[in-house]
């Protein structure tokens, strides 16, 4: 993979991560103010960016397994970092709508 496609599918990574958590923070946001329904967009918002950073792993992967090298440097350290930040906000955000919908329910 020559060096643009690589930055290019690195910086998609970051976006996806970012997307993911922000989607996420909305919606814990929408269920603090009673919107589940909005909250539920939110999270499917954040699933499917994480599903389009999941399908580029999963080409890099695939690539890595055919002998096609991928370069570990800071610019993918902090993509996969990113990441991981991300998957874990949108567990937890899941979470707390769920808190929220039990509390709207007493």
């Amino acid at each position: 993979m020559d060096e643009d496609k690589r930055m290019q599918v690195i910086m998609g990574l970051i976006m996806a991560g970012g997307n993911a958590k922000g989607s996420s923070v909305a919606a814990i946001q929408a269920a603090k103010q009673g919107d589940f329904a909005a909250a539920e967009k939110q999270l499917t918002a954040a699933d499917q960016a994480l599903t389009q950073a999941h399908n580029v792993q999963t080409e890099m992967l695939t690539k890595e397994a055919q002998g096609e090298k991928t370069p570990v440097d800071l610019y993918l350290v902090h993509a996969q970092d990113h990441l991981m930040t991300a998957i874990a906000f949108k567990d937890l955000a899941q979470e707390f709508v769920e808190v929220y919908q039990r509390m709207a329910i007493k």
